[in-house]
């Protein structure tokens, strides 16, 4: 073999080896961009909110490449499974069943609550029975939606599904819905604090039953089972982005309320 030719075949190798260390250094990431504050988007068409920025701090930790790619939230395990994404940060709560399918970090912020959101002056005092008969929106394919369809239906509850939680919203203002059942944060930041929320007001007790909201363990980001190694490279970057102040800075950024901690 002559010695151009074997030029020719190292520099192919080597632009090979090249193309496939800078696919390998990008992670595309699914997100469901209707959550505010946790992602939402902006007016001239991209993305902003605690979950992309503290998903842009950890690629930027693990030296990689973020590729956002919207889609609906019941649709990312799904797509996940299918290799069209490497990893969900959107909010998913690490609960029992989800961990049936995917493997999850550490939680990157603490979970809180779900709350019921009614129209000022409505009192639920308990909910399967002063619901009976009402129509409760939740977001399709989340906790509130397997809480619902488990809890609540059984219980006379007309459960009404949606792909975001803007249009649960829209349907509660419009009076096509009686409540809206979703994470008591993503209430008040992309609701009542809103024109829309005038006249609405969270009611009735906190949910948090452990078979459904998680024991404990908050929110985290999800990947493929067996993935290891983009798992252990996500935790290490969760925890830098904790230790260097990064997230107690996004924090104040988006909340007035502790969301960082343990």
């Amino acid at each position: 073999m002559s010695m151009i030719k074997l030029i020719g075949l190292f520099a192919l190798a080597l632009t090979s080896t090249l193309a496939v260390s800078e696919e390998s250094r990008t992670v595309r990431i699914g997100i469901e961009p209707s959550y505010p504050p946790f992602s939402y988007k902006t007016a001239d068409g991209g993305t902003a909110g605690f979950d992309f920025d503290i998903g842009n701090a950890i690629c930027e930790q693990m030296k990689v490449k973020c590729v956002w790619v919207d889609q609906e939230f019941d649709g990312l395990i799904p797509s996940l499974k299918v290799r069209k994404i490497d990893a969900i940060l959107s909010s998913m709560l690490i609960t029992s069943e989800r961990l049936k399918s995917v493997d999850f970090t550490q939680q990157y912020y603490r979970s809180m609550p779900a709350n019921l959101v009614m129209k000022s002056g409505s009192v639920i005092n308990n909910p399967l029975v002063d619901l009976k008969g009402k129509k409760v929106g939740v977001q399709q394919g989340t906790t509130n939606d397997r809480f619902a369809s488990e809890v609540l239906a059984p219980a006379g509850v007309d459960v009404v599904r949606y792909g975001s939680q803007g249009q649960l919203f829209l349907d509660l203002v419009a009076g096509r819905l009686d409540a809206g059942l979703a994470d008591v944060v993503n209430i008040y930041e992309g609701f009542l604090n809103t024109d829309s929320g005038k006249g609405f007001a969270v009611v009735g007790p906190d949910f948090d039953d452990p078979k459904y909201f998680g024991d404990g363990n908050g929110n985290g980001i999800a990947v493929r089972k067996g993935d290891k190694a983009l798992l252990d490279q996500l935790n290490s970057a969760i925890a830098a982005v904790h230790a260097n102040g990064t997230c107690k800075r996004l924090q104040e950024k988006y909340f007035k309320f502790e969301v960082c901690g343990n």
